[in-house]
């Protein structure tokens, strides 16, 4: 299943993002880091982090 993590990319935050379809992994940590974080992240970039991952 895919994941992200804040603390996987040096954020010290608990915040996961996990979920069966990419798309939704995607949009969940986006939307958090942003308004979270203030850092915004294009969907290709957080596909790389993804993909890196295997």
């Amino acid at each position: 299943m895919p994941k992200l993590r804040c603390r996987d990319y040096g954020f010290d935050c608990e915040f996961v993002s996990e979920a069966p379809e990419v798309a939704k992994v995607i949009e969940a940590y986006g939307k958090h880091s942003e308004e979270e974080h203030g850092i915004e992240y294009s969907k290709e970039s957080l596909m790389q982090f993804i993909l890196r991952q295997g």
